[in-house]
């Protein structure tokens, strides 16, 4: 065993080794042209840094890397060719709560992804034609849906309402022939694509909307035996019927030119596809991807849409669970991720007006953050789609 002195001695020397070497290797730097590590935090290092950050440097986590800006806010007149929104709202869920905190979860989700970067399948540089900018959350209240609903339409009609930085040749699409930024929203639950709906008819009118879900969301409000609604009493607006209102107010396009993609749930009943066709959908079902591919969907989608100004709004619960698990309402024998890929690029050239992706809720996710992290690749692959069509006749 060693005694206390060996071992005070052999701690010494221990000791004395590592200093020369340290002062060794700190001479080596010291020598270095053009360092001095001696000072290597020192005032006239820092004041490289006093210069004022600019819109790129890294910072806050915006989806993409996007530059943040406080859109309706203080900076409301910068313009810009698209918006990404925070919708922070799931109190008309029907069953798990959770997506109010999906706009950051899907930031989050998106932080290795750059709107600089170049999209290799979908052939886009996103930064190369669109000024993106992520305006952060809208402030919605948590105990009135109409309030908190009511705000998200004030702000994204704030946004839309704008011209957008960029102009192109031709005449735009747009009612008042202007150019206008296009948003891009995060969710929150699928109640919110009914407002964001009403702003984008104020600028193009009724949209075709491809509805990418589990679920076909246009159920009739209604009362049921022994409902706790009083006779005559408002059912209020919930995920799975807000495309019911949408309808009513005339913000779909007419004549059956809207279509919902990875649809495979339960049913209240046959008389639910009768209803969905009243309200102007058709009906593209899972299924169908074993059955005709996904060229087979994409051109059932095309056929349908036609050359009308198309919205696009997809519900996480579309892509199959084994994938996206956090979800409210999660149904198996969905879509794959790289499905879904490949039917944003047969979607190239469609006039895409706005987006929204919902029914993200981080709190059911695996650590791995996989469905944050499929969720901002699609919508990656949406601001490319929107790169690729400007809004023009």
């Amino acid at each position: 065993m060693f005694s206390i002195t060996a071992l005070r001695s052999f701690v010494a020397l221990s000791i004395s080794l590592a200093t020369a070497i340290r002062g060794q290797e700190w001479s080596v730097y010291a020598e270095s042209p053009g360092l001095n590590a001696a000072v290597p935090f020192s005032s006239s290092v820092l004041s490289t840094f006093k210069e004022p950050w600019s819109r790129e440097s890294y910072g806050l986590p915006t989806f993409a890397a996007a530059p943040p800006l406080r859109c309706i806010g203080v900076d409301s007149e910068t313009p810009y060719d698209v918006a990404v929104l925070g919708s922070p709202f799931d109190t008309t869920t029907s069953y798990r709560p959770g997506a109010r905190f999906g706009p950051n979860g899907i930031r989050q989700g998106s932080r290795r992804i750059h709107i600089a970067s170049v999209n290799i399948n979908m052939k886009s540089r996103i930064a190369d034609d669109l000024d993106v900018v992520d305006c952060g959350d809208v402030p919605m209240v948590y105990t009135d849906n109409k309030v908190a609903l009511r705000q998200l339409e004030a702000a994204n009609k704030m946004i839309l309402d704008h011209t957008s930085l960029r102009t192109y040749e031709g005449k735009s699409i747009a009612k008042d022939g202007k150019f206008h930024p296009r948003v891009l929203t995060l969710g929150g639950d699928h109640t919110i694509t009914w407002p964001l709906l009403r702003g984008v008819s104020e600028i193009y009118g009724p949209v075709s909307v491809i509805h990418f879900d589990s679920h076909l969301d246009t159920k009739k409000p209604g009362s049921m035996p022994n409902s706790p609604w009083n006779p005559g009493e408002e059912i209020p607006v919930s995920h799975g019927s807000y495309f019911y209102f949408a309808h009513k107010e005339g913000l779909l396009a007419p004549d059956n030119k809207n279509i919902h993609v990875g649809i495979r749930s339960a049913m209240t009943s046959w008389g639910d596809y009768v209803n969905d066709y009243e309200v102007g959908f058709v009906v593209s079902h899972a299924e169908e991807m074993e059955e005709i591919g996904w060229r087979g969907v994409v051109k059932k989608i095309r056929d349908t849409v036609g050359d009308n100004p198309v919205y696009i709004t997809l519900d996480i619960d579309a892509i199959d669970p084994g994938s996206a698990p956090a979800t409210g309402t999660p149904e198996i024998g969905g879509i794959t991720t790289r499905e879904i890929k490949k039917i944003m690029q047969g979607l190239v050239g469609l006039k895409v007006v706005g987006a929204d992706i919902v029914e993200v809720a981080p709190g059911y996710d695996a650590q791995s953050e996989l469905t944050q992290i499929v969720a901002a690749n699609i919508g990656w692959d949406i601001l490319a789609l929107m790169a690729k069509s400007p809004l023009v006749e």
